[in-house]
């Protein structure tokens, strides 16, 4: 921001009128943001239900997430981290959402935040925030995602909330997060939802989303299945913490390195 003001007469002279009402409002959004975020930071840094208020996300309000986060999220708030959020808000508007990105901001203030929708948010784009358009499902595109980022420490699902999204997006970016890490998925009543391909009938189906999840719970516990010939599979071996909330899961990650399982063959 400094750097062009510096430059003055000479850059005005080069930029057409629209350049500069164009250069003056990104100027004046990125010192709003940047002030705003420190001042929140400074009065309610560590209260992330006021945060999600005051950014209007619906994390603390239309839902009750933000009780939950800050019980995960605690100890992570001031390490560096990656954190990436799928789903910016604000649909087709490329100017609306983005809430919850600069709540997370806030929040972690060492960390850096990025953003996936299917429409453009680049609007967003500001300091330690970065915005990428694609399909949650397009493992192509995730890749990149994931090769620009790096390591990912922390993934919140707020996107399309279609069962077969969410479970195809987990299935992709959990083994490809940091060896330690945590993985949200928001808004899971869809699993209920027959038009984003739920169910109420049929609560064991591996096919929504709370059944999918409620699938690996038994892989906690894969040292002391009573079977020999059992093989773990990835999750058993790195899920290593699963929380079940109204509308909303958390599965931690780890290795049995970081906590090591051992089978207890009596009480």
């Amino acid at each position: 921001m400094f750097d062009i003001l510096r430059l003055g007469k000479p850059l005005s002279r080069v930029l057409t009128k629209d350049q500069k009402k164009k250069l003056l409002e990104l100027l004046h959004r990125s010192a709003r943001w940047r002030v705003q975020s420190i001042l929140y930071r400074l009065a309610f840094g560590t209260n992330l239900r006021t945060l999600a208020l005051l950014y209007g996300t619906d994390k603390w309000g239309g839902h009750w997430y933000a009780q939950h986060y800050e019980k995960h999220f605690a100890a992570l708030r001031n390490k560096p981290l990656n954190v990436l959020e799928i789903g910016v808000g604000g649909y087709d508007n490329s100017k609306q959402g983005g809430g919850s990105l600069r709540m997370w901001r806030t929040y972690f203030p060492k960390s850096r935040i990025y953003g996936i929708d299917i429409y453009d948010k680049s609007p967003h784009n500001e300091k330690r925030i970065k915005t990428f358009k694609g399909s949650q499902i397009d493992e192509v595109f995730l890749t990149d995602v994931v090769n620009e980022i790096g390591q990912i420490d922390i993934v919140i699902d707020d996107g399309s909330h279609m069962n077969d999204h969410v479970i195809a997006t987990f299935t992709f970016l959990f083994p490809r997060m940091a060896p330690v890490g945590i993985y949200v998925v928001e808004d899971v009543q869809t699993s209920y939802w027959k038009q984003f391909g739920g169910t109420s009938s049929t609560f064991a189906t591996p096919t929504t989303i709370v059944g999918f999840f409620k699938h690996l719970i038994d892989g906690l516990n894969y040292v002391d299945f009573q079977l020999p010939d059992y093989q773990p599979n990835y999750y058993d071996k790195h899920i290593v913490g699963m929380h079940f909330y109204h509308n909303m899961i958390v599965i931690e990650k780890a290795s049995e390195i970081e906590q090591p399982r051992t089978s207890r063959v009596t009480l």
